[in-house]
């Protein structure tokens, strides 16, 4: 699976990679994703894709994290914050990692069943339906 997330953090204030891996390692002793997905657009890579990450209790096995910077309006209401470059990125990137993983299904983290969060603040396996697997399961 591909699991996207957001930071849960305000669109208009920036949150650093050097805070997302710190946020990671004080909660569970590493970097929790696998990319994040900056405000601008950049894509960075955090974890190895052999590496698992811990970002999906009970999936972290069979998934990759992939994390957007934001989430939350001004007021810290839950939100789909994504800028047009991270559209555009995470459609990449996940085409891209499709290519290289075919039957993986993309979801959001609050698809996954027992996930009582609004992350990523979209419906992420609708938005990229035209990359799903055929016939996919979970």
């Amino acid at each position: 699976m591909l699991v996207i997330h957001c930071t849960a953090t305000k669109c208009n204030r920036p949150f650093s990679v050097e805070n997302l891996i710190a946020c990671g390692e004080a909660k569970y002793g590493q970097c929790s994703y696998h990319y994040y997905v900056r405000l601008n657009g950049d894509v960075i890579p955090l974890l190895p894709e052999n590496v698992q990450g811990v970002h999906a209790r009970h999936y972290n096995h069979c998934s990759l994290g992939i994390v957007y910077e934001g989430g939350l309006d001004e007021n810290g209401h839950a939100d789909d914050t994504r800028t047009v470059a991270q559209k555009h990125s995470l459609y990449e990137l996940l085409k891209d990692l499709t290519y290289d993983y075919p039957d993986a299904r993309i979801l959001g983290h609050n698809e996954l069943p027992h996930v009582a969060k609004d992350c990523p603040c979209f419906p992420a396996s609708q938005a990229y339906a035209d990359l799903q697997p055929p016939h996919s399961d979970y």
